[in-house]
């Protein structure tokens, strides 16, 4: 069952805060374990999207590449982790980016085979998610990555926020704001060693909208 507005509103006001303390970001961050759970996002993105990342400073150019999002055994619309993870990765990587592999036992666990014999394992620690409105959905996610490869292992912490707006049943519009923080082992509180921020648009590929 859907939920209801204020319910949904009061779900998404810790997100709002979090988004006016950037880039005055660190951690420990207001987001619970996600356990075994996956991502859920609202039924309107389900289908297959042309994805456009801008960089609004101009710093690096704009990248394209095809995502997908589907229905769980349950009902519910779950991102294609592995196959929206690869497009990403080569459109940024290029064939510096082999393979990804999703975790069979946790949809929240990921490996990257990289040229060089590397390997990034990135694992969300912390999630939350909220509906400002019903046209409006915020998530927010902190990954713990892990470069294997030759010498000791790199260890980051990764925290990404992203505010969607369904503009039109072909057309979502998102802004995306991110930080970076170092590894736990040097403390669980930590301050944003990078910030960055960036707009992405999502145009439907399918041909007609799913029901």
């Amino acid at each position: 069952m859907p939920a209801s507005p204020a319910l949904a509103a009061a779900d998404a006001e810790p997100l709002e805060q979090r988004l006016a303390a950037w880039p005055s970001w660190s951690l420990p961050a207001p987001l619970p374990r996600p356990g075994q759970g996956d991502l859920i996002y609202p039924a309107w993105f389900a289908g297959r999207w042309q994805a456009t990342n801008h960089d609004p400073s101009g710093t690096e150019p704009d990248l394209h590449y095809e995502v997908r999002f589907s229905a769980n055994p349950q009902g519910q619309v779950v991102g294609d982790r592995a196959f929206n993870a690869a497009a990403i990765g080569q459109a940024l990587l290029g064939e510096q980016l082999l393979q990804v592999r999703n975790d069979p036992h946790n949809p929240n666990r990921q490996l990257a085979l990289l040229a060089g014999d590397q390997q990034l394992e990135s694992t969300v620690v912390g999630r939350r998610t909220g509906l400002s409105s019903t046209q409006c959905f915020l998530a927010d996610e902190l990954a713990l990555q892990v470069m294997h490869g030759p010498g000791d292992p790199r260890v980051s912490r990764v925290e990404t926020l992203s505010r969607y707006a369904l503009v039109s049943p072909n057309r979502i519009e998102a802004e995306q704001w991110q930080a970076s923080y170092g590894s736990p082992a040097q403390g669980l509180a930590a301050e944003a060693r990078r910030s960055w921020r960036g707009e992405l648009v999502l145009e439907r590929l399918d041909q007609e909208r799913p029901t």
